[in-house]
């Protein structure tokens, strides 16, 4: 029998071709989420426009002050938010008691250095800005609280997490509103924020809920009747012109009374250079709490609307990378996040529209503030990084990422 032939191997060169995965799309190959960043420029453009217009002549000889502030701290908290982009999120939780720790620092820190004004002290004065950290600890709190809850998964849906988050959220929000009632309760919506995304039992909401219900009745009206006075003068003022807005139109009320007006004037096209409310100082901090009523003047409806439109589409991206986050640590920061900047967003509205009384809560990006504008890149870079490495984590299992 004549021997097996065997077939001798092929030469390198006639061997077929590797099979090449498919490239993804340049917009999935980015180290960051492209919509959630066009939405900030929007927001950050919008901002600036709004300002040249309406703080023009607020600052004699210096028409572009405000712009040229709000611009360096766009820039620096652009900055901010690529550096904090790169870090690992994950191991924020490793330091939660050093960021909790460094939040109520600020908090004493304020109340003993800040600058008094209007009887509270919400700001530490330096020689460019003044440093508000009531601002930057909202975001703080988050961390911190995901930290804490993900330390406590195993128990994660057990009553005594539900308290112990809902402690170490009231501790800072309780320093907080007796500098500034606004940021106060943007405390505790973090902390209730931080519980839904952990799934917490809707039996312990309704019990905090009520325990909430409660401390509102001893505040305003239980401790007023027995001669204890809980909330400031001009809080008391903010609370009566919202309950009754034409009782004191010339004072309490004057300030939401022209912020309608403003807005109403508007229409649908806005009033341009007519824009009387805003142009003749008629409406009050028209850089800060009341930017908005000046985009509803100068450009009505459609000015409203994008700005509007920008927000949410934040919020959808930060949704977004809620579901794609690669642990639940992340899930829990964008969920605190996202429901911070809503809250804000309609609060802020809401007060220059009259449904909501007068808090001193910002715009996002849109008004005027240093600390704002830093904490919510913060915030910003916070939401990226759990972007991208959700995106990687999604690839590393064979999952084609998507916008």
């Amino acid at each position: 029998m004549s021997p097996a032939v065997t077939t001798p191997l092929r030469d390198a060169e006639d061997a077929p071709p590797p099979t090449r995965a498919a490239t993804p799309p340049l917009a999935l190959r980015l180290p960051f989420d492209p919509v959630l960043t066009l939405a900030v420029l929007g927001l950050c453009i919008g901002s600036l426009v709004t300002l040249a217009y309406a703080t023009q002549d607020d600052v004699p000889g210096q028409p572009d002050f405000y712009i040229q502030r709000q611009g360096i701290f766009f820039a620096v908290g652009a900055l901010v938010a690529a550096v904090v982009s790169r870090v690992d999120y994950s191991r924020l939780r490793e330091w939660r008691v050093p960021i909790y720790a460094l939040l109520i620092t600020g908090i004493v820190a304020t109340q003993l250095l800040g600058s008094d004004t209007r009887g509270s002290r919400r700001a530490i004065e330096l020689p460019f800005f003044e440093v508000q950290f009531s601002e930057l600890g909202k975001v703080l709190l988050v961390v911190a609280l995901a930290g804490f809850a993900v330390e406590r998964i195993r128990a994660l849906h057990h009553h005594s997490t539900t308290a112990r988050v809902m402690v170490l959220t009231l501790v800072p929000a309780g320093m907080v509103i007796a500098q500034d009632l606004g940021s106060g309760v943007v405390y505790v919506v973090a902390g209730f924020a931080v519980l839904f995304v952990a799934g917490t039992s809707w039996r312990h909401f309704a019990a905090l809920v009520a325990l909430f219900a409660a401390s509102i009745a001893l505040v305003l009206v239980a401790a007023p009747a027995l001669g204890v006075s809980v909330l400031e003068p001009y809080q008391k003022d903010r609370l009566t012109a919202f309950l009754n807005p034409s009782e004191n139109p010339s004072s309490q009320g004057y300030q939401q009374n022209q912020s309608r007006i403003a807005i109403g004037s508007g229409e649908k096209t806005g009033r341009g250079d007519r824009a009387t409310q805003t142009k003749l100082n008629f409406l009050p901090e028209h850089h800060t709490d009341f930017v908005f009523a000046v985009v509803g003047e100068r450009w009505g409806f459609v000015g409203a609307a994008f700005v509007l439109s920008m927000y949410a589409l934040i919020v959808w991206r930060g949704l977004r990378i809620l579901t794609m986050s690669k642990n639940l640590l992340g899930a829990l920061i964008a969920g605190g996040l996202v429901c911070i900047l809503l809250f804000e967003v309609f609060v802020n509205v809401g007060m220059n529209v009259g449904i909501m009384p007068i808090t001193g809560i910002p715009l996002p990006l849109f008004s005027y503030g240093g600390s704002s504008v830093l904490a919510t890149f913060l915030a910003v870079g916070l939401l990226q990084s759990i972007y991208a490495q959700g995106r990687e984590a999604m690839g590393s299992k064979g999952r084609v990422p998507t916008i």
